[in-house]
């Protein structure tokens, strides 16, 4: 009933956005409205299909290729991730009733927002590779049309055009992958491909292929160029999409193929899947403390925690092989728990972002300041997502980041050296990662809202509508709730877990007090609810003995000033200033960067200038040289434009001749 239920939905999301193609001027509040009741049904049906641990409905529709059909079906696994995407659905629908009023040009954003909402469900109900495919390119599509909305202004035209030529890249990858899965009987139904598992080598090329299919469309690196330009070219509620929820379609896929339909894993797998994604914890991280814009910030940080997603999946790959099962188990609950928290405070980080935009015009850090004075509950919203992300307990982010390091403290129990002698190496990346994200995040914070403001648009601002709070605040009171009850959360994950991985952890239900013990109680626990209760009680002690013991009565007085009473905001830390310590350590070896300085001489009365450029390595070194081999190879085959008809046949006659040769040698 659950599987029929979201088809329809589905169906309903594909006809709104056509309906949306009249324009009306109560499009916006009608399109956003329905989406908001359609997910929501989904997002329901999907949760009651996971905590009442329903047996997997299947369905086939007479669509598609005509002998295979379009076969859907629901588990565990999807139900989870349709929460998911239809959680952050309804919410980015619901922030949108107000943000959306301020859309500049709402027609090219309404009929495809639906669209994008029913591609991602199709992906994650899909049960042969023709339907997630076509599902995946819907995918793709819609989000890029969203990318191109605004495509006049600045860079986006070129945001779009990369993008899409990522997306290109992962689904060959993915078309591969399935091709392979499906062997020479090219069954592609999801269930002929469980039950005949490839060898050894093609297995290997499977992973290879599914970390660069989904990879791209995560933002592993490095194929993550295009993320820190598509997301933040996007309206930020289609940016919430992407980063909150989009990369979670895209780590679905790679669950799906490789802990579901590739067979039995072999022990190196976890070595390449960790490498990637502690490499792209790192980069992301490092590169999100160097960027001003607002919105870019917050998608290299995507690129961080996916990162360290798929090390948390790679420890499962590496425990599961070994014959580890309950370390396996509290690797995988990490994987999901950190993806549903992903989800959640990155949605209100963008949510916040296009708070801001709309009250200020301004992405730019260094243009903004103060606002926590003129946007109080903005302001608020945005501190909690800023400490959830950079795992302070008693918040979301903390409790998942934690579960990894326990499972990172279990590898001397592996018996193979190389995964012993990776895994503590990983452990200290993360760690690094965890540290760069927390400066992250004050920067972010302390630049944009704290201190006073450093131009006439922030002096402006005035804080957003009801509905653009309310999106935030349930998003900042789901994220306390995640940390606080950490136990419920894995408890629901359990079934999913122990379908991955063949184990689930202990209840943690059982422990009393909230409190949750991934090994065993007398090794390791952590209980959200006493750390919050210790946090509150500490700040309200504290604020009662300084306002009614320290002094009788409240004073107000300009802050310590050094000596220096100087009121301009030009004298307040840079965004480039604040981050010019990490710079400086790592220029060269993740980054390039180039600093101008125009220093007046002696007695001139023109300002001073710094100008900063940060060049992406990886860009030079991988993706110039393609792109200039690209432009030759097209260059040389230019000349096919003008053979004659002769030469075409011949050709012709040549390519079916090899294709031919190529299918006697692979059957």
């Amino acid at each position: 009933m659950t599987l029929v239920l979201c088809l329809v939905g589905a169906a309903a999301l594909v006809a709104l956005g056509a309906f949306a193609l009249l324009r009306a001027r109560w499009m916006s509040s009608f399109v956003y409205g329905g989406a908001l009741l359609v997910c929501g049904a989904m997002f329901v049906a999907s949760v009651q299909n996971l905590f009442a641990a329903a047996p997997a409905e299947a369905l086939t529709l007479p669509l598609g290729l005509p002998w295979l059909g379009a076969h859907f079906r629901i588990d565990a696994l999807s139900a989870f991730f349709l929460a998911i995407v239809n959680f952050g659905a309804a919410g980015a629908s619901f922030y949108a009733l107000g943000y959306g009023r301020h859309e500049s040009a709402p027609g090219r954003v309404l009929p495809f927002f639906p669209l994008f909402l029913a591609a991602m469900n199709l992906v994650v109900l899909a049960d042969d590779a023709y339907a997630f495919l076509l599902s995946w390119e819907l995918m793709s599509l819609a989000s890029w049309a969203l990318v191109m909305a605004h495509h006049r202004e600045g860079d986006n035209a070129r945001a779009g055009y990369v993008y899409i030529l990522m997306a290109t890249l992962g689904t060959f990858a993915l078309l591969l992958a399935f091709g392979l899965l499906g062997g020479a009987d090219g069954d592609f139904g999801f269930g002929a491909m469980r039950g005949h598992s490839p060898g050894a080598g093609v297995a290997g090329v499977v992973l290879a292929l599914a970390l660069m299919g989904a990879g791209s469309k995560a933002g592993l690196s490095p194929l993550h160029l295009w993320l820190p330009l598509a997301h933040p070219a996007a309206p930020s509620h289609v940016s919430a999409l992407m980063s909150g929820v989009m990369t979670k379609v895209a780590i679905y896929a790679f669950l799906r193929i490789v802990f579901d339909l590739i067979g039995p894993a072999a022990w190196w797998w976890g070595v390449p899947v960790m490498a990637v994604g502690a490499a792209t914890a790192v980069v992301g991280v490092l590169f999100a403390l160097l960027h001003n814009d607002l919105k870019r910030v917050l998608a290299y940080s995507t690129i961080e925690n996916i990162g360290v997603v798929f090390v948390a999946l790679g420890l499962a790959l590496a425990f599961e092989t070994e014959g580890n099962g309950p370390a396996a188990a509290l690797a995988m609950t990490a994987a999901l728990f950190h993806v549903l928290n992903h989800s959640l405070f990155k949605s209100l980080l963008f949510f916040g972002s296009g708070a801001v935009l709309t009250a200020t015009s301004e992405r730019d850090m260094g243009r903004l300041g103060g606002l926590l004075n003129l946007m109080p509950a903005t302001g608020l919203f945005m501190l909690v997502g800023a400490a959830a992300i950079s795992a302070l307990p008693p918040l979301n982010g903390f409790a998942s980041e934690w579960l990894i390091f326990q499972a990172i403290l279990l590898s001397p129990s592996l018996p193979s050296w190389s995964l012993k002698l990776e895994i503590p190496a990983v452990g200290a990346l993360l760690a690094l990662a965890a540290a760069l994200a927390g400066a992250c995040f004050v920067r972010l914070f302390g630049v944009s809202f704290l201190g006073r403001p450093r131009s006439e648009a922030a002096r402006a601002a005035k804080e957003v509508d009801r509905f653009s709070l309310g999106a935030m605040g349930a998003l900042a009171a789901l994220c306390l709730a995640a940390g606080v009850l950490p136990g419920s959360v894995m408890d629901a994950l359990g079934p999913i877990v122990e379908k991955l991985v063949g184990a689930r952890m202990t209840t943690q239900a059982g422990l009393g007090w909230f409190a949750i013990a991934p090994i065993a109680e007398s090794r390791s626990s952590y209980d959200g609810m006493l750390v919050f209760l210790f946090i509150a009680s500490s700040a309200l002690l504290a604020a009662v003995v300084i306002h009614r013991v320290a002094s009788n009565a409240t004073r107000i007085a300009p802050a310590w000033d050094c000596g220096f009473p100087d009121p301009d905001p030009a004298t307040q830390y840079t965004p480039e200033s604040f981050a010019q310590p990490v710079r400086r350590v790592f220029a060269g070896f993740v980054f390039r960067t180039r600093e101008k300085v125009d220093m007046p001489a002696p007695g001139e009365l023109r300002p001073a200038r710094f100008e900063l450029s940060v060049q992406d390595l990886v860009w030079d070194a991988l993706y110039r040289p393609v792109a200039r081999g690209v432009l030759a190879v097209a260059d040389a085959l230019n000349k096919l434009q003008f053979l004659t008809i002769r030469q075409y046949l011949s050709l012709v006659f040549a390519a079916l001749v090899l294709l031919l040769l190529v299918l006697a040698v692979w059957t």
